[in-house]
C-alpha cells in the first residue's frame, strides 16, 4: 500500500532506515560490553590500587588481592588486545568478481550514477560482475581488498555487484529497474552506524575462519582456536541483531527505489527468474561437460541468450518473452562484451568446476559453433574408449570375432552382449583376477576406490572356484558386499554383468579425476610462484578472487556405478549411430549433448539404455538400432 502513494513510500523508506539504525547500535552494544568485560579486571585493580593509596585497603589479604587482580587484568587485557588485533587484521572474505573499470563500461557507470542521482543516494564506487543471477553491494574497503578495487582511493563507497547473465539477457531499461533497490542501498550504508557494525560483523567472520589459515605453527593455531571461539561467541551474540539490520536496509532501499521505473521492475522480477532458471540448466547441462572434457565455453553469457529463447519456444508460460530481444541488450553497455564474457565464462569454469585460472593446453576455450565436434564428439569417443577399456581389463572378449562382419574394433555388440550375458557366462570369460592384477602398471597410485575393484575381483574369483554356483546371501554379505555398496545402488540388482562392469568404471573414474586434481593442484602452484603475465583478456578487465579451494560451489553430483555405466553406453550407442547411420553430434541449449538423427533430436534412447543396464533387456535397444539404421557390429572410432 505504501508504493502507491509518495507519502507512503517515504514513510516505509523511514521505518526501514530506523529500524536499520536501531539493530546497527544493538551490535555496536554487544562490542561495547565484551570491552567494557575485558578492562573490567585492570578498573578492579585501579581501584584496589586507589584504595591502598588512601589507606582504605591495607593488610596482607588486600595487598594479595591487588597482585591477584594486577596479573590477571594483564592477561585479560592482553587476550583482548591479541583478538582486537586479529579481527581488525583478518581479511573478509570476497567475492570472486570480474571487476569492471570505468573505461571498460562507461555507459553502464552512467547508468548507475544517474539512477544514484535519481534516488538521491551515493554512487557505488566501482561495478564488478559475477557469474550468477543475483546483485548486491559489496564492501571493499578492508586494506586487503583494496588492491582489487578499480575506484580512486579514499571512494568508501560500496561496490556493486551485478550478475553477468542479467547483462546479456535483460534489455537496458530492465536492468536499470533492477538495480534501483540494490543501488538505494548505498544511502543506509552510508550511515556511520551501519557501517560501523557491518565492520564489526565482518571482522568477526573473518576471524573465525583464521585457525584454518594454512602454514600456522601450532603455538600459533591453538591461539587462533582461542581467538576463532571468542569470535564465535560474540557473532552469536549479535547475529540476529546483524540480520534484522540488513533487513531494514533492504526494506528503505526497496521503499526509495519504488519511485523509479515501479512498472518495469514488476516485468523485469519476472525476467530474474527466468534468467536464473536458464543460467542453471545452462551450467549444469551444457557447460559441465565441456568442463570434464577440459574445455570451457568463453561465451556463457552470450549462451543465455539461446537456452533462454529456447525456453521461450518450449515453455508456453515463457512465452512472449523472446520477444524482448529487439529492444537494445544491456550488454550494449560494454566497451568490449566478447571479453568481459570470456572474462566470466573462464571464472564460471573456476567456481563451479575448479578449472585453472588462465587457459592452457588442457584447459582451452571452446566456441559454440565447435562444442558438438569439439566437446560433445569427443565426449562420446572418451567415454567409449573408457569403456572398452575396462572391458578388456575384465577379459571380455568380442562377440563378433568369429563373424564374417567383424574387423577386430570396438563395437557396440561387445557391449551388449557383456550387459546381457548370465553370471555363469561372465565368470567363463573372466580370467584369473590375480594375473590381473599383476599385469597391471605396478607404478599406478594406490586409489580409494581400489577396494572396490578388489571385491569386484573376489566376487569374480569366488565364482570361478565354485565352478557357476553363486555363494549364499549372507556369505556374499559378509565376506564381498561391503566394497561394493559404495559404487552401487543399494537396490537389488537384476544384471551381475553390470554390476561389475559399473564398479570398474568407477574406479577408473575416480583415478583420472585424482590424476586430474593433481594437476590443477601442481598448475595452480605453479601460477603462485611465477610473476603475472603482461596483458590478459583485456586490459580494463581484472578477475578478483576467489577465497579458499576450488571449486567453491560444485555442480557435480554424486553419481552412482549404475549412473556412470548408463552415460558410457549411451555414449557407445552415439558413437555407432554417428560412424554407421549418417547421425551427427548436437548442442541442444537445455539438455546439454544431443544426437541428432535426420536432423531430429533423439529424446527416446534413455529409457533403453536403462533397460540393458538395469535388467540385461537388449532387445528395446536393438530394435531401436534397427529402426535407426545403426550397425552395432561396426567398429567405431575412439578417441
Amino acid at each position: 500500500m505504501y508504493g502507491v502513494s509518495g507519502t507512503g513510500a517515504v514513510v516505509g523508506e523511514e521505518w526501514g532506515a530506523r529500524a536499520a539504525r536501531s539493530r546497527a547500535l544493538a551490535v555496536l552494544r554487544v562490542r561495547g560490553r565484551a570491552l567494557g568485560l575485558a578492562v573490567l579486571p585492570a578498573a578492579v585493580a585501579v581501584v584496589l590500587y586507589a584504595g591502598g593509596a588512601t589507606g582504605h585497603f591495607t593488610g596482607a589479604g588486600w595487598d594479595t588481592a591487588r597482585w591477584v587482580v594486577t596479573v590477571l587484568a594483564i592477561l585479560v587485557l592482553l587476550a583482548a588486545t591479541a583478538v582486537a588485533l586479529v579481527v581488525a587484521r583478518a581479511r573478509p572474505a570476497a567475492t570472486p568478481t570480474v571487476e569492471l573499470s570505468e573505461t571498460a563500461a562507461p555507459d553502464l557507470y552512467r547508468l548507475v550514477r544517474d539512477l544514484a542521482d535519481r534516488l538521491d543516494v551515493p554512487a557505488p564506487s566501482a561495478i564488478a560482475l559475477t557469474p550468477d543471477c543475483d546483485s548486491w553491494l559489496e564492501d571493499r574497503t578492508h586494506r586487503t581488498h583494496r588492491s582489487l578495487r578499480t575506484a580512486p582511493d579514499g571512494d568508501d563507497a560500496p561496490v556493486l555487484v551485478i550478475g553477468s547473465p542479467f547483462l546479456w539477457w535483460m534489455r537496458v531499461a530492465e536492468l536499470r529497474a533492477v538495480l534501483a533497490p540494490v543501488v538505494a542501498g548505498t544511502g543506509p550504508a552510508a550511515h556511520p552506524d551501519i557501517a560501523a557494525a557491518r565492520r564489526f560483523v565482518r571482522g568477526l567472520d573473518a576471524a573465525v575462519a583464521v585457525p584454518e589459515t594454512p602454514g600456522l605453527d601450532p603455538f600459533r593455531r591453538l591461539g587462533a582456536h582461542g581467538v576463532g571461539r571468542v569470535a564465535r561467541v560474540l557473532l552469536r551474540a549479535c547475529r540476529g541483531h546483524a540480520g534484522e539490520m540488513e533487513r531494514g536496509v533492504a526494506a528503505a532501499g526497496s521503499e526509495r527505489a519504488q519511485t523509479v521505473d515501479y512498472g518495469v521492475r514488476i516485468v523485469a522480477q519476472e525476467q530474474v527468474g527466468l534468467a536464473y532458471a536458464g543460467w542453471d540448466r545452462l551450467l549444469t547441462r551444457v557447460a559441465l561437460p565441456a568442463w570434464r572434457m577440459g574445455r570451457w565455453p568463453a561465451k556463457l553469457d552470450a549462451g543465455v541468450v539461446s537456452a533462454l529463447t529456447e525456453l521461450s519456444r518450449r515453455d508456453r508460460l515463457a512465452d512472449g518473452f523472446s520477444s524482448r530481444l529487439g529492444e537494445r541488450p544491456a550488454c550494449d553497455l560494454l566497451e568490449e562484451p566478447g571479453a568481459v564474457d570470456e572474462a566470466t565464462s573462464l571464472l564460471a569454469a573456476r567456481l563451479f568446476h575448479g578449472g585453472p585460472a588462465e587457459a592452457g593446453p588442457d584447459w582451452s576455450p571452446v566456441e559454440w559453433s565447435q562444442y558438438p565436434e569439439e566437446v560433445v564428439d569427443r565426449k562420446w569417443r572418451t567415454d567409449a574408449a573408457r569403456l572398452h577399456e575396462v572391458l578388456d581389463r575384465l577379459g571380455v572378449a568380442d562377440s563378433t570375432a568369429g563373424s564374417p562382419s567383424a574387423s577386430g574394433g570396438p563395437t557396440l555388440t561387445r557391449v551388449m552382449a557383456h550387459l546381457s550375458t548370465t553370471p555363469p557366462a561372465l565368470s567363463t570369460d573372466t580370467p584369473d583376477p590375480e594375473g590381473r592384477r599383476a599385469s597391471q602398471d605396478p607404478q599406478d597410485p594406490q586409489d580409494p576406490h581400489d577396494s572396490e575393484e578388489v571385491s569386484e575381483e573376489a566376487v569374480e574369483g569366488t565364482v570361478e572356484e565354485t565352478s557357476g554356483e553363486a555363494p549364499a546371501p549372507a556369505e556374499f554379505s559378509d565376506s564381498h558386499g561391503d566394497g561394493l555398496d559404495d559404487v552401487l545402488d543399494d537396490e537389488p540388482h537384476a544384471n551381475p554383468a553390470a554390476d561389475a562392469l559399473a564398479a570398474a568404471l568407477s574406479a577408473l573414474l575416480a583415478r583420472e579425476e585424482a590424476a586430474r586434481e593433481a594437476r590443477a593442484a601442481e598448475a595452480a602452484k605453479t601460477a603462485r610462484t611465477a610473476a603475472p603475465a603482461p596483458g590478459g583478456t583485456s586490459p580494463h578487465v581484472a578477475v578478483s578472487g576467489p577465497d579458499g579451494p576450488l571449486p567453491l560451489f560444485p555442480l557435480q553430483p554424486p553419481r552412482t556405478g549404475r549412473d556412470l555405466l548408463a552415460d558410457h553406453v549411451t555414449a557407445m550407442v552415439c558413437c555407432a549411430a554417428v560412424d554407421t547411420a549418417e547421425a551427427i553430434p548436437g548442442l541442444d541449449w537445455l539438455d546439454g549433448p544431443a544426437l541428432l538423427v535426420g536432423g531430429e533430436r533423439t529424446v527416446d534412447l534413455g529409457p533403453r539404455v536403462l533397460a540393458l543396464v538395469e535388467d540385461g533387456d537388449p532387445e528395446p535397444l536393438r530394435a531401436w538400432l534397427a529402426r535407426t539404421g545403426v550397425r552395432p557390429e561396426k567398429p567405431v572410432r575412439l578417441v
